[in-house]
């Protein structure tokens, strides 16, 4: 069948599933950070259907809520997948759990915390708030992915660089000592 200026096969394209730009935002106070963070990012790229585009710098912030506790290292990871949001969040708790996750003390200290910030335009999901719901108050997770996706936005919320503008981000700090890259296929 011709379809357009190419003859394509429509009857083969029946599995195909749309491309999501998908956010993660990264978190570790617990252990050797640094390399815990190196290794989950590592594991994100090695998943099947993800797609790496870009690793933010890592920061040093203070913790949000939660009893006292070290400071955290954050990071944002910017994707593409064909991944269902379930499946990208199975991954992400897969990850922290091959790093020891507790969640016995909520906002409590932790090897490593994998937020899934959005997923393409997709909405909540059974045990799954889409966008997450406090991204956007969130200077953690604003501050470094402002750094690699300046015109992003969070559905339903805006522009992350007018975000940013109403955070309070005096406890957010660059570590340009730690460097932390994928092997993106860009």
């Amino acid at each position: 069948m011709i379809n357009g200026p190419f003859d394509i096969d429509i009857d083969t394209l029946g599995n195909l599933r749309p491309i999501s730009k998908v956010v993660f935002s990264l978190g570790s106070n617990q252990g050797d950070s640094p390399a815990i963070l190196t290794e989950a990012v590592e594991f994100l790229a090695e998943t099947p259907d993800v797609i790496i585009v870009d690793v933010s710098p890592v920061y040093q912030t203070s913790p949000v809520g939660g009893p006292e506790q070290p400071d955290f290292l954050n990071l944002v990871v910017v994707a593409e997948s064909t991944l269902e949001p379930l499946t990208l969040l199975d991954r992400a708790f897969a990850i922290e759990d091959n790093f020891g996750r507790s969640r016995e003390v909520a906002n409590g200290p932790r090897t490593l915390d994998i937020d899934i910030i959005m997923v393409g335009k997709r909405g909540s999901e059974d045990h799954l708030e889409l966008p997450h719901p406090r991204a956007h108050e969130r200077a953690f997770v604003l501050v470094p992915w402002l750094d690699i996706d300046p015109r992003a936005a969070i559905e339903g919320r805006g522009h992350i660089a007018e975000l940013v503008k109403h955070v309070d981000t005096s406890g957010v700090r660059r570590r340009d000592d730690i460097v932390i890259t994928a092997a993106t296929r860009f």
